[in-house]
């Protein structure tokens, strides 16, 4: 009999890979884009009903609570696309691509959303 090859496959334990913050900040990225695209024919239904005279627009500003939640989620989304797409930028220039700057560079993302879009919700209440 000949010996087994310990060269086996090894079990991969999934629930255990967290990915780098880089990877985050791309995946949403892409998310966001996919929001903003979606969200224009309800943005565009919103503003055609705003401007069809004074009844429309009482009703458009009369917006429920979890529409004004999705209105901050997209606030949030496009502040997110913007500077993460900045960031991308940056890295194209070869500005930015060492491993600790690409992750400083992705959470200086995530918080400048994060603090663009409660800026964007102070000014608003």
């Amino acid at each position: 009999m000949t010996k087994k090859s310990h060269n086996r496959p090894v079990f991969l334990d999934l629930t255990r890979i967290r990915m780098p913050v880089p990877a985050i900040v791309s995946i949403l990225h892409r998310l966001t884009g996919l929001l903003l695209i979606l969200i224009i024919p309800f943005l565009l239904c919103l503003l055609e009903t705003s401007l069809s005279g004074p009844e429309g627009y009482a009703s458009a500003m009369s917006l429920s609570a979890p529409a004004l939640l999705v209105g901050l989620f997209v606030v949030w989304g496009l502040f997110h696309h913007l500077f993460s797409g900045i960031r991308f930028l940056l890295i194209d220039l070869d500005i930015g691509v060492r491993r600790e700057l690409a992750r400083i560079s992705a959470l200086a993302v995530l918080a400048l959303g994060v603090a663009a879009t409660v800026i964007v919700l102070v000014i608003w209440l």
